[in-house]
C-alpha cells in the first residue's frame, strides 16, 4: 500500500536517479575510465614511474629511484622482490631478457641472459631413454639460470647503486616476511600440488605441507642467505661459489646433468634489439631464440588491411587476426631457435615483401586449417613483467620467468628457489633448428617490448604467459593505434587468444586450432567465427599479464597501467 510519503519521494528519487546517469555520461564512466571495459584510470607522475605485477615490488621500485638509483636499479630490485613475492611465475633459478632505453646515448639495448643445456647431455641420451619430448618436471628440462648474470650485466653497464643497496629490500622482505597476494596464493596451490614429489620442493615452498594462503605472512630465510651472497661476492657467488657447488652435487645427486662447469661457463649476451615498422610507429623485440619477432610478423601481415574500419571486436578483424597469428607461428615453430647454432632470416621474416607473400594465403571467408612455414630466402608458461622508468628519462622493459609455473620442481639443497624447467622446450627430432644440443639456448616464449616514435621513447611494455606474448602483443600495439585506446584501456580490452599452431617442440597444426575469446565479445561474433570454420572454445585465466609506461613528451610525463587480470600495480612520483 503506497503511503503519501512514498509518493512525495518518488519524483524525488527520479531527479537524483537522473541526474546521476546525466552526470555518469557526461563525466563519468564514458569520460573518465573511456571504454566500458575499461578497469580504472592510467597512472600519470613526471620523476618517475613503476609498473611490476606486485605491488610491493613496484612500491620497492619506486623506493629505489628515490633513493638515486635509476631505472636498471628500480628494475633490478623489482625483479629480486619478484623472485621471492611471485615464486609462481619468476626466481633467480630462471631466465632473463630485457630492452632499455639509454637516455644520454638516445638508443635501445638488448640483453638476451637465457641460459643453455648441460654440456654432458646428449640427444642421443634423450633419444635412449624413448623420449618424445623432454618432459615438464625433474631433472631433465634444467638449464643454466640465466637471471643473476642477468642482473649483474646490466648493473654493470647502466646502474647507479651498489647492488648491495638494490638488492637489500628483497633480504629484508625474505627474512621479515611479507602476505601474499590472492592470484599468486591461488597459483603457488597448484604449483605445490604439481611438484610435492620433487626433491626439496615442499620444504622451500610450504608450511606444514601446504601452500600459503590468501594474506598470511610468507618468510623464506634461505633465499635471503642466498641475496646476501649474491650482493657481497657478486656474480661468482652463483656461478663460481658456494651456490654453483651446491647446485651441481644436488643435480649430480638426482640425477641430472647440470654440472658446475655449465654455471662457470655462463654469461649473457648483448644483442641489437629488431623491429617493423607499424603506420608510422617502430615496434622493437629481441631476435631469437625469443619468439619475438613473431609480434612483428603479424603486425606486418595485419598492416596490409584496414583494421579502424573493421573495429574493435568485429568478425574481420577476430579473423584476419587469427589467420596472420598461424601464419607467423609456423614460421615459428621452424626457425626460432638458437642463433648460435642455425642461420635464422630474421631480415627476411619480418620484412614487409615476405608479410605480403603471407597475407596473401589468408581466405577472407574462411578459416585456414593448416598452413606450411614459409620460405624467407633461403605451452603455456607464467612469467613476471614489469618496466621502470627514471627522472632521466632512461627505461628498461623486463621479462625473467622459471617458465612452466614454478619451474621444474628442482629446489637445490638450503638455496630457496627452483631451476626453471626452460629445457623442455627443446625438439627432439635431430636436424630440427630447435633440436637439443647439449651448451644450446633452447627456444624462449619471455619477450620484452618496446614502441618508438619518431625515434624517440614512446611505451616500453610486455605481457606475461607463454605462447599468449606475441599474440598479446600485437593486439596492445592494435589496441593503442587503430583502436586509439589509452594505455589502461589496451591491456584491459578483451583479448584473443589462439592455441594449436605448429610448435617448436615438434607438434604440427593440422584441424585450425582453437580460437579463445575473452568475456566481453558478443555470442553473435562467436556465431559467426564458427561458420568461418574456427573452432572456438572459452578460456578462462590465461590471457597474459600485461604491464607498461608511455612517455608523453609533450608533457614530459609518465603514462602507467598494469594488468587487471593480476595482482599488480603501476605507481609513480
Amino acid at each position: 500500500m503506497r503511503t503519501e510519503k512514498s509518493i512525495l519521494l518518488k519524483p524525488f528519487l527520479l531527479l537524483i536517479i537522473t541526474n546521476l546517469l546525466f552526470s555518469m555520461d557526461a563525466l563519468g564512466a564514458d569520460r573518465i575510465t573511456g571504454k566500458s571495459f575499461a578497469t580504472r584510470s592510467e597512472v600519470i607522475a613526471r620523476h618517475g614511474m613503476a609498473a611490476t605485477s606486485q605491488p610491493l615490488a613496484t612500491g620497492v621500485a619506486l623506493d629505489i629511484l628515490k633513493a638515486g638509483g635509476n631505472a636498471v636499479d628500480a628494475a633490478i630490485a623489482a625483479n629480486a622482490c619478484l623472485c621471492l613475492m611471485e615464486p609462481t611465475g619468476c626466481g633467480i633459478g630462471g631466465d632473463l631478457f630485457a630492452i632499455i632505453w639509454g637516455a644520454e646515448t638516445q638508443k635501445l639495448y638488448g640483453l638476451n641472459a637465457s641460459g643453455r643445456s648441460p654440456q654432458s647431455l646428449t640427444l642421443a641420451e634423450l633419444r635412449k631413454r624413448d623420449l618424445e619430448y623432454i618432459p615438464p618436471l625433474g631433472p631433465l628440462p634444467v638449464t643454466v639460470p640465466g637471471c643473476v648474470d642477468g642482473w649483474y650485466a646490466l648493473h654493470e653497464r647502466f646502474g647507479n647503486l651498489p647492488l648491495k643497496e638494490v638488492l637489500a629490500p628483497a633480504i629484508r622482505y625474505a627474512r621479515r616476511g611479507f602476505p601474499v597476494s590472492e592470484l599468486i596464493a591461488y597459483n603457488w596451490e597448484l604449483g605445490l600440488q604439481a611438484r610435492q614429489e620433487y626433491p626439496g620442493f615442499p620444504e622451500t615452498f610450504s608450511i606444514d605441507g601446504r601452500a600459503p594462503r590468501k594474506g598470511e605472512m610468507w618468510h623464506n630465510s634461505q633465499l635471503a642467505n642466498t641475496l646476501e651472497k649474491i650482493a657481497q661476492d657478486g656474480r661468482d657467488a652463483f656461478y663460481r661459489g658456494e651456490i654453483a657447488r651446491t647446485i651441481a652435487e644436488f643435480m649430480q645427486h638426482h640425477g641430472g646433468f647440470l654440472s658446475y662447469e655449465d654455471l662457470a661457463a655462463h654469461e649473457s649476451e648483448w644483442v641489437e634489439p629488431v623491429s617493423t615498422t607499424y603506420r608510422g610507429f617502430r615496434v622493437w623485440e629481441l631476435p631469437p631464440n625469443g619468439q619475438g619477432i613473431a609480434a612483428l610478423q603479424i603486425l606486418n601481415i595485419l598492416e596490409g588491411f584496414d583494421i579502424t574500419g573493421m573495429g574493435f571486436g568485429s568478425i574481420d578483424y577476430i579473423h584476419r587476426f587469427v589467420e596472420a597469428k598461424k601464419l607467423a607461428f609456423e614460421d615459428r615453430a621452424k626457425f626460432y631457435a638458437d642463433p648460435a647454432y642455425n642461420t635464422i632470416p630474421v631480415e627476411a621474416l619480418i620484412s614487409k615483401p615476405y608479410a605480403e607473400n603471407r597475407r596473401k594465403l589468408i581466405d577472407p571467408k574462411r578459416a585456414g586449417r593448416a598452413y606450411e612455414a614459409g620460405n624467407p630466402a633461403l605451452h603455456e608458461g607464467d612469467t613476471i613483467y614489469l618496466t621502470v622508468a627514471d627522472k632521466d628519462r632512461n627505461m628498461v622493459s623486463l621479462i625473467q620467468s622459471n617458465y612452466w609455473g614454478m619451474g621444474s620442481g628442482m629446489c637445490p639443497d638450503g638455496l630457496g628457489f627452483s631451476l626453471q624447467n626452460r629445457g623442455m622446450l627443446f625438439n627432439l627430432k635431430e636436424g630440427e633448428f630447435n633440436a637439443y644440443a647439449p651448451s644450446k639456448r633452447p627456444f624462449h616464449t619471455i619477450i620484452p617490448a618496446f614502441i618508438t616514435r619518431d625515434d624517440k621513447p614512446w611505451v616500453s611494455f610486455g605481457v606475461m604467459g607463454g605462447a599468449t606474448q606475441p599474440q598479446a602483443h600485437v593486439q596492445i600495439v592494435v589496441n593503442l593505434v587503430d583502436f586509439g585506446m589509452n594505455l589502461q584501456e589496451v591491456g584491459d580490452a578483451p583479448r584473443i587468444l589462439h592455441r594449436g599452431s605448429s610448435q617448436p617442440t615438434g607438434e604440427v597444426m593440422t584441424d585450425g586450432g582453437m580460437v579463445y575469446l575473452e568475456t566481453g565479445f558478443d555470442y553473435e561474433t562467436v556465431r559467426e567465427l564458427v561458420k568461418m570454420g574456427h573452432e572456438v572454445g572459452w578460456n578462462v585465466g590465461s590471457f597474459g599479464g600485461y604491464q607498461a609506461i608511455l612517455y608523453d613528451a609533450d608533457n614530459d610525463v609518465y603514462y602507467g597501467a598494469s594488468e587487471s587480470r593480476k595482482d599488480g600495480q603501476a605507481a609513480g612520483y
